[in-house]
């Protein structure tokens, strides 16, 4: 084959790609689950959803460093900061909140204080778009801070006060990547699960709530049981 026939076939592969430019409109399925760190188990327990979900902010800030030399630009690498979680939701249930957050629990009575631990625990959320696909965002270690309280007077229009929580995340070991990892994103199409199921098995090392995964020695097979 020709230098010429070659790149016009190359020129109509890339024409032929398409990308989905459609951004998201919404959030939804925040679900996480406590890190178990003394068995193979990727967490420990149930994975728990908190419902009416508002905003989350990821922020992963990133900082170019240059080195100097002969009056100009040498070099220029990039210095990784701290990744925050911010999520606002509805109502943070108290439930949610002693998991998250380590508490105490004594006669139904929780407490915050000096001795309060949270729990390493992993967080997925999904950013929604209006023709049905989703981008699903894994994070993969972290702890979540103790929130503010805030309680506002009733006056002449009802006011709902939402709940904000916030946390730090730090990189983890994850199956299948060569260097550990703070965040995992994939995306799915309308009515297609495969990354997210993908996702779930990644971050939290069980399958999404309502599939049943069986494992080979050479492939993965999850299979969707309920929506």
């Amino acid at each position: 084959m020709d230098e010429n026939k070659s790149l016009k076939l190359d020129l109509q592969f890339f024409a032929g790609e398409e990308k989905n430019y459609k951004a998201s409109t919404g959030v939804d399925e925040f679900y996480h689950g406590v890190l178990d760190e003394t068995t193979e188990a990727i967490i420990a327990g149930a994975l728990e959803r908190v419902e009416f979900a508002q905003t989350i902010t990821v922020e992963l800030p990133q900082e170019a460093v240059r080195a100097y030399g002969d009056n100009k630009t040498a070099e220029i690498a990039v210095a990784n900061g701290n990744v925050s979680v911010t999520g606002a939701f509805h109502k943070l249930p108290v439930e949610v909140r002693q998991t998250l957050l380590g508490l105490e629990t004594v006669e139904g009575l929780s407490s915050y204080g000096a001795g309060d631990n949270p729990p390493y625990v992993a967080c997925v959320f999904a950013k929604t778009h209006e023709d049905g696909s989703k981008e699903w965002v894994g994070l993969t270690k972290g702890i979540f801070m103790r929130p503010t309280i805030n309680a506002q007077t009733k006056q002449d229009t009802t006011t709902f006060s939402p709940d904000e929580i916030s946390g730090q995340f730090m990189e983890r070991e994850v199956a299948g990547f060569t260097k550990e990892k703070t965040v995992i994103f994939g995306y799915d199409e309308a009515g297609s699960t495969a990354n997210r199921d993908a996702l779930f098995q990644k971050v939290f090392g069980v399958a999404y709530p309502g599939s049943t995964t069986t494992t080979t020695s050479s492939s993965t097979t999850t299979t969707t049981t309920s929506a």
